[in-house]
């Protein structure tokens, strides 16, 4: 097959692009240990690595070779004294910044994940769950028995999610909704963005106990617990009533097929005639077309059995539920807006 000539560069051998992209891995670990030592957050104002050693109780040699590396990708950066400071890339990994990116890179880049991507010829040779294999469980029982890697994946999400919701916001008028439902809501960070956003909308978060119980307190916290409520329950048995818009971010991606229909079944079930459901997904574009999402599907395959989906897939998958799809919205993020209508 003949490439098109716009794909080939002359610029760099492609043996040096593969070696990059080989090494990558090594540059992940990396950012998993910086992330976990917290380094950004220490780094605010700069400092030697003896001082940075003595605050993350580090080998002062082998800290220097960690932040050596970063440095030679962007993340910190050091100066002619021999400081150690942040770059914009690095920044991204303190705790307290919105968007942050931390608990994210510790997660992702944790156990759970690194055991399924590990396995990951298991689950292109049979189709199977490389996680599941593996760890003898899916990964939502494993955080379910590991709190400390669910807390981590719970914070890494509202972190991702705090990435993405102003691009949701900017792309979607919420005001013609009275109560939104919010299923799979996790902490509510999506809810009560569109709180602040409209005064006159009400909200519902829908999760299972452990998590609701984490939402209660940021609305509290938040001052919200006026207008948005929480409920606990089990998507694939039942999706709580009362809303006219039911909004899943990443919810559906999860799963198969089979399980995502059941999941927008349920929440079909749960609406109001012509009620609106908002699905805020990663679409895969055709083509060979560099794309996230591409990535985030073999993600999706070796730990969750889901899969990010094109438009053409998330169309059939809405009209087995009962749905018309109704338009696919960009964001200024990798997230697209899906909506459809109950018919």
């Amino acid at each position: 097959m003949n490439l098109p000539e716009s794909s080939i560069s002359t610029e760099v051998p492609v043996s040096d692009v593969m070696l990059q992209m080989i090494s990558g891995f090594w540059v992940s670990r990396a950012i998993h240990a910086a992330a976990k030592l917290g380094l950004a957050d220490c780094l605010k104002e700069p400092k030697t690595i003896e001082e940075l050693a003595a605050i993350t109780n580090t080998h002062i040699p082998s800290l220097y070779r960690l932040l050596r590396a970063l440095a030679s990708v962007g993340i910190f950066a050091e100066d002619d004294h021999h400081r150690f400071g942040l770059t914009p890339l690095a920044t991204t990994l303190q705790t307290d910044i919105p968007g942050s990116m931390r608990f994210f890179a510790i997660s992702e880049l944790g156990q759970a994940h690194y055991l399924g991507w590990e396995n990951l010829l298991h689950s292109i040779k049979t189709g199977e769950i490389a996680f599941d294999h593996i760890a003898g469980m899916s990964v939502w029982d494993h955080y379910l028995k590991n709190s400390e890697a669910g807390k981590l994946f719970n914070c890494a999400m509202t972190s991702l999610t705090a990435f993405v919701l102003e691009a949701i916001i900017c792309s979607y008028d919420f005001s013609a909704f009275n109560t939104v439902v919010d299923v799979g809501g996790g902490q509510g960070s999506l809810v009560t963005s569109i709180l602040k956003a409209y005064p006159n909308v009400k909200g519902i978060v829908f999760d299972i106990p452990t998590v609701i119980e984490e939402a209660t307190s940021r609305l509290q916290a938040q001052g919200f617990a006026d207008r948005c409520t929480v409920v606990s329950g089990n998507f694939f048995e039942s999706v709580t009533a009362g809303g006219d818009a039911y909004l899943l971010k990443h919810i559906i991606h999860d799963w198969d097929d089979e399980k995502a229909i059941a999941i927008l079944k349920n929440c079909h079930q749960a609406m109001s005639q012509h009620g609106t459901l908002l699905l805020f997904e990663t679409i895969i574009p055709t083509g060979n077309a560099s794309s996230f999402s591409k990535l985030f599907d073999l993600n999706m395959l070796v730990m969750t059995g889901g899969r990010e989906r094109t438009e053409e897939e998330y169309q059939v998958l809405l009209q087995k539920a009962g749905f018309q799809l109704t338009q696919v919205i960009p964001t200024p993020s990798p997230i697209s807006i899906i909506e459809a209508l109950k018919i």
